[in-house]
């Protein structure tokens, strides 16, 4: 059987990463792809990277890339490209330039990669998945959005710090929009079992959830740049999930047609990955107020996504 090919769009630091990961787990080829500018960071990369597999015994192709054609018939795409907010810039102004981004990646993937699995991770989160589907014409089941996964991971490790348990025994789900209006639903988080609310107080569960949805800006405050090592771990347990067909139960954003009271919206909700995509969206029950925190949550994508359609 032949190798899988997965595509990456963006060389940074996440495709990087996100190289690397691929590697290592033998999850198939790679190509990394990034605009003709940066195609020697791309390749220097992909280079870097076959050096490192021969050293770990690692048997995968990695290429780097600014032609489209290389990514062709891809089974997995997953896009990290777009800019990083600067100094000055508002929040209109990193929406007009990363719309631009996604819309033209979205017509190659059109051309290029008509049947595959696509994950994206470019910021701002929910409306770049929406674009990138409303441009591809892609299955809804065919198209994600990486979020719900981290943010999960972020309020497993704090909670974890918090009892002084390992994270292995925290289950968290945090769900909503991929920003400040972010819903951890702590009515089912639990640690081996034992309801969350029964082990941490109150102020020390407010100040965690707050952490939590401020944890991009954390990081990008203490080294100037954003996250990238458990943003690319955890598009590739998306990614392993779809290519290994696991039936992974994962918070991601999805596209919601009439679940949870929603319509024509991408945003975090459970869903289950396998071989057919997204196979199931997952009705959770929640509290009357998480209930209230998601309508709010809700309500924010699709303010930055009617912002969207004016651009």
């Amino acid at each position: 059987m032949a190798r899988k090919k997965i595509a990456l769009i963006g060389a940074g630091n996440i495709g990087g990463e996100l190289a690397s990961l691929v590697a290592r787990n033998e999850l198939g080829d790679v190509v990394l792809f990034d605009i003709p500018e940066k195609e020697g960071v791309a390749k220097g990369k992909a280079l870097d990277l076959e050096q490192n597999g021969a050293i770990l015994g690692v048997d995968a192709k990695i290429t780097g890339s600014s032609n489209w054609a290389d990514c062709a018939g891809a089974d997995v795409v997953i896009i990290t490209a777009g800019v990083p907010r600067k100094p000055g810039m508002s929040r209109d102004d990193l929406l007009s330039v990363n719309l631009k981004i996604i819309r033209n990646v979205g017509e190659n993937l059109k051309k290029h990669c008509p049947d595959a699995f696509v994950i994206v991770v470019s910021n701002p989160l929910d409306v770049m998945v929406y674009e990138l589907k409303r441009i591809t014409g892609f299955p809804a089941k065919k198209v994600v959005g990486m979020a719900g996964v981290l943010d999960s991971a972020r309020l497993q490790l704090f909670l974890a710090q918090a009892v002084g348990v390992s994270v292995k025994d925290v289950r968290a789900l945090v769900l909503g929009g991929h920003g400040d209006t972010m819903v951890p639903i702590l009515s089912n988080t639990t640690i081996n079992g034992i309801p969350v609310k029964q082990l941490v107080a109150a102020d020390k569960l407010n100040a965690i959830i707050e952490r939590t949805r401020t944890g991009g800006g954390e990081i990008v405050k203490l080294m100037g740049t954003s996250a990238f090592a458990a943003p690319a771990t955890s598009a590739i347990a998306m990614a392993t999930a779809y290519l290994k067909d696991q039936k992974r139960l994962l918070a991601c954003a999805a596209y919601l047609d009439g679940e949870y009271g929603y319509k024509d919206l991408y945003m975090g909700v459970p869903i289950v990955i396998g071989a057919g995509g997204v196979e199931k969206i997952v009705n959770v029950e929640l509290t009357s107020e998480e209930k209230a925190m998601l309508d709010k949550s809700a309500g924010a994508v699709r303010e930055v996504l009617e912002a969207s359609r004016k651009l």
